[in-house]
């Protein structure tokens, strides 16, 4: 351990000595480590298994990302093909039991029907997706009569 000699002209010093403070310090983190117990607990993690026997999907559902795209015709697209809302669900089931589960951008035209925009975002709450984010939040800027003009 450092100590210091002090000094001849009889004033206090104004500096604290750190050095036990920093020898105590560490013996307590060695004690610490050395009382704590291993980590002894497993996680099972059950890995997907590839079929080749399994013939690939007639359906267009991307393993990473899919894109639900509401029109201002009403009309649903899932990664731009055009569906029906019965279709748009039986996407989202099969998209559920992918592992990883691919990520669903939903994306409403600004003049799309609010009721096919509410009818969609019910089907993907109802499909249980848990990746899901809205695309295009930008072009909500501008409300109301300004939006219905193109400004």
């Amino acid at each position: 351990m450092a100590m210091s000699g002090g000094r001849d002209d009889g004033q206090p010093m104004m500096e604290m000595n750190t050095t036990p403070l920093i020898d105590v310090m560490l013996v307590l983190l060695i004690m610490l480590m050395i009382t704590i117990p291993p980590v002894s607990h497993a996680v099972n993690i059950d890995l997907p298994v590839n079929d080749p026997n399994q013939p690939p999907p007639d359906i267009p559902i991307d393993p990473v990302i899919n894109k639900i795209i509401i029109l201002p015709d009403s009309s649903i697209q899932w990664n731009g093909t055009p569906v029906t809302l019965q279709q748009m669900e039986q996407f989202l089931v099969q998209t559920t039991s992918m592992s990883p589960e691919p990520e669903l951008q939903f994306q409403p035209a600004p003049t799309a029907p609010y009721d096919t925009v509410d009818k969609a975002l019910v089907a993907v709450k109802r499909s249980g997706i848990t990746k899901f984010g809205f695309v295009g939040n930008e072009q909500y800027r501008v409300f109301g009569k300004a939006a219905r003009e193109g400004r």
